[in-house]
């Protein structure tokens, strides 16, 4: 089992930050969760399959590398609320929102974690993860290491933070970015919930700049490195499991898409952790390709490198 609030004793070399304890996640505050998946409003009949009235199934643009798990994901927004999207790239959810990601490894299902808004703060969020046995998911705030015999571990509540805790809307895969693009299957996109009126303020569709080359490279970085290496962190008083530098900055925000140099990465990154042309002498390659606890990245929630997204960066490298 992996306690709640365990002191990670690493610190990494270079500009990219370092570990430190996990902040507990009070009982009282998990308490909003019940005990059973079955139970979090994600299925009208769990047995089936048949998601509850509400709920939309979503695929976002860019994916977030999770050691060639299949992941399916679900967002519920309370009746009759809106997003307040006054901020394009930091939405804030309305209480009540729920979001949920389920892991399949190894063709087992092992995990489907749970987010929810349980207030008006872009802060209110509850996270833990639920683990399957028998036809139902049981709420494990500790998490499991190797769960289903395979090997996935799945995160305790307080690590949830380490990634999630490094956005303004708590949020890693729901924006005007990651749904400018529908999903198959009648994922929803962004286009829906405009249409159904839900949210606050204007929001308009994204297009990613540059060519096919550089636009997988430069949504990989967001996907998987933006959430811990940006320049807006919200401000916090306790500890992180992942306190990184914030020179530079993978984010793609909607106001900088003009092109390619517009965007965070090109203003902050090429000539730093990306030095153009040459992946071999960027520390950003050479941190993807590890998985050394002291020194590879993403620096949570993976053991295995990622060789296809470490290809699409040596190519776009190359062509700066």
């Amino acid at each position: 089992m992996i306690a709640r609030g365990l002191l990670v004793a690493l610190v990494l070399p270079g500009c990219f930050g370092s570990f430190r304890d996990c902040p507990v996640v009070p009982d009282d505050e998990l308490a909003v969760l019940p005990a059973q998946l079955s139970q979090t409003g994600l299925f009208a009949d769990i047995a089936s399959e048949t998601l509850a009235p509400g709920v939309m199934p979503y695929t976002p643009r860019f994916a977030l590398w999770s050691d060639g798990a299949t992941k399916r994901r679900w967002i519920y927004l309370p009746p009759d609320t809106q997003i307040d999207s006054t901020d394009p790239d930091a939405w804030n959810f309305p209480p009540g929102t729920k979001l949920w990601k389920e892991f399949t490894r190894d063709g087992v299902r092992v995990e489907t974690r749970i987010l929810f808004k349980h207030g008006a703060a872009s802060t209110d969020w509850t996270m833990a993860a639920y683990v399957w046995t028998d036809g139902d998911a049981a709420l494990t705030p500790d998490g499991v290491s190797n769960a289903a015999g395979t090997a996935h571990d799945v995160p305790s509540a307080s690590q949830c933070h380490g990634c999630h805790g490094g956005t303004r809307s708590g949020v890693l895969g729901v924006s005007a970015v990651q749904l400018a693009e529908r999903g198959e299957g009648g994922d929803i996109g962004l286009a829906d919930l405009v249409e159904a009126g839900r949210f606050t303020a204007a929001v308009a569709p994204t297009t990613i700049p540059g060519d096919d080359t550089t636009r997988a490279a430069l949504g990989y970085l967001h996907a998987n490195c933006s959430h811990c290496h940006n320049q807006r962190r919200p401000p916090h008083d306790g500890p992180r499991c992942f306190d990184p530098e914030r020179s530079f900055d993978f984010t793609l925000r909607t106001t900088d898409l003009d092109a390619p140099a517009s965007t965070a990465t090109y203003r902050t990154a090429i000539g730093k952790a990306i030095k153009a042309g040459n992946p071999g002498d960027s520390e950003v390659m050479h941190r993807i390709r590890s998985r050394d606890p002291d020194w590879g990245m993403p620096a949570l929630g993976t053991e295995v490198v990622d060789d296809a997204g470490v290809a699409t960066l040596e190519t776009w490298i190359r062509t700066l």
